[in-house]
């Protein structure tokens, strides 16, 4: 009897033959009338290892949006005020200070003349206002271009105008300006300034083969469509396996990608291998550039945090160096076991003090939520965190059980903004808002590279080749998009 389910974007065929439309999947959720019409059509194996796939981290924190073109280029605003964390005095003591004493890629005197900045020694004792007299970028100053003379509004330690030296450095930023009466206008004016960052697609495939002779595998299923017209839809079991695996590694690239890296002035290292003959390192191979992924992206642009202990001050560490970030106020954590249950710990921890040893005052928790000590979301000074466990990092074909490896390469969690940042995106030219996690999939009007999915071979009424098989081919080209990077901790052992 044919059924009449919410087909979604199933495309039953008239007759029964093998497309990637009409393809039924049992275990991705997106075809959920199978399991409710068709529980009997699954195999008596034993599923051991629970549900395998891992699939779901990036649709559940992010979005997916396609992109024409080999690069996709967004550029993220800098800080609003003037600072600088690398400076000291040129002399012991002097009143001339070097901004950063090893030139940091990026940075830029920016500090007029007339401006007032606050120097605050890291090694501490007080803090020095001081005035700007001249500076390295004003034409015709002696000054080298990194270098601003200032003088202080109070006597300091060292006596007079001189600013003491400091073996850890200052930090120095700008609180304002003075000016005389009747002067000119400012000497030079701060451009606002921004940071461009870029991400390159990566093309993933695999297949699965079977051979016209196995094809007896293949399950058939007739339906009823909408308008009552009668179709098929397939499945194929071990075909389905390869399917699910092909879908957890577009998630685990974007989690796990690194750029290729660069080796001379214009070769990346493959190109290098290329170079010197090794083995199977051709042209083709020495043009694969890699892709930036979520962990590469937190630890070059982002906060890592090491050795989470479960203790509150370990968070409210991380909370202070948020708050240095621009602070935003929802977050979603997605952890390890051990992690996940540290954090239960902590906060449960909250509630064993008052009458009778318990008070569930401090996040306002009933005294079932608080018994029950599985939070899935919590509130911490002005923060929102909304927890989860992700198997990615409990899973043991994957970075689960990982505790003996390298210290920095045992990942217990990330920290990741809810919500949208807004960027200025170079293609259409204007700020956009785009949520601070998201997928970029290559498409163009003929062509939709999001996740392909073909037949080719003799059987299954593909006949493109005289192969006695059906070859299921899968392809996908994307790249992930890590904006505002310095609002994502990444936690390590």
């Amino acid at each position: 009897m044919p059924l009449n389910p919410l087909f979604g974007s199933l495309n039953p065929s008239q007759i029964q033959q093998i497309t990637s439309d009409n393809y039924l999947s049992f275990t991705d959720g997106t075809n959920d009338f199978a399991q409710q019409y068709l529980p009997e059509i699954y195999e008596a194996e034993v599923e051991r290892y629970g549900n395998r796939t891992l699939g779901g981290f990036i649709r559940m924190v992010g979005a997916e949006m396609p992109m024409t073109s080999d690069q996709v280029v967004w550029s993220e605003q800098n800080r609003l005020h003037i600072s600088y964390d690398t400076v000291q005095p040129l002399g012991a003591p002097g009143n001339v200070l070097d901004l950063f004493v090893a030139p940091t890629a990026g940075l830029a005197n920016v500090i007029t003349p007339g401006m007032t900045v606050v120097i605050m020694p890291k090694s501490g004792g007080d803090s020095i206002k001081a005035y700007v007299a001249d500076s390295g970028i004003v034409t015709g100053s002696a000054l080298n271009a990194n270098e601003i003379q200032v003088f202080p509004y109070q006597e300091t330690s060292a006596g007079g105008g001189q600013i003491p030296a400091d073996a850890v450095g200052y930090k120095v930023f700008v609180y304002g300006s003075e000016y005389p009466k009747g002067s000119s206008g400012v000497l030079e004016n701060v451009e606002p300034s921004f940071t461009q960052f870029s991400n390159k697609p990566v093309i993933i495939r695999d297949r699965y083969v079977v051979s016209g002779s196995d094809t007896a595998q293949i399950g058939w299923v007739e339906v009823t469509t909408e308008d009552g017209a009668t179709g098929y839809l397939w499945y194929l079991k071990a075909e389905s396996e390869t399917r699910l695996r092909f879908e957890d590694y577009l998630e685990m690239v974007m989690v796990e990608g690194e750029n290729a890296a660069v080796n001379g002035a214009s070769a990346n290292l493959f190109h290098t291998q290329a170079q010197a003959g090794i083995t199977d390192f051709n042209a083709a191979n020495a043009a694969l550039l890699g892709t930036e992924g979520l962990f590469a992206a937190i630890q070059a642009r982002g906060n890592v945090f090491s050795a989470f202990a479960g203790a509150l001050a370990d968070f409210d560490t991380i909370l202070e160096n948020l708050d240095s970030q621009g602070a935003i106020e929802e977050n979603m954590l997605f952890l390890d076991r051990a992690t996940e249950l540290d954090i239960d710990n902590m906060l449960a921890s909250q509630n064993s003090y008052g009458i009778g040893g318990t008070s569930y005052g401090v996040f306002e928790n009933s005294e079932e939520m608080a018994l029950n000590l599985q939070f899935s979301g919590f509130r911490r000074g002005s923060y929102d965190f909304y927890k989860t466990s992700w198997k990615y990092l409990n899973d043991a074909s994957t970075r689960g059980g990982s505790s003996n490896f390298t210290t920095g390469d045992d990942i217990e969690g990330v920290l990741i903004p809810a919500g949208t940042s807004s960027v200025y995106d170079q293609q259409l030219g204007k700020n956009i808002r785009r949520p601070f996690l998201h997928v970029r999939y290559r498409a163009s009007q003929t062509d939709d590279r999001r996740m392909k999915s073909w037949i080719t071979g003799s059987v299954g009424g593909a006949f493109t080749s005289d192969l006695d098989a059906m070859e299921v081919h899968f392809l996908s080209e994307r790249c992930l998009c890590v904006q505002g990077a310095n609002n994502f901790v990444l936690m390590t052992a």
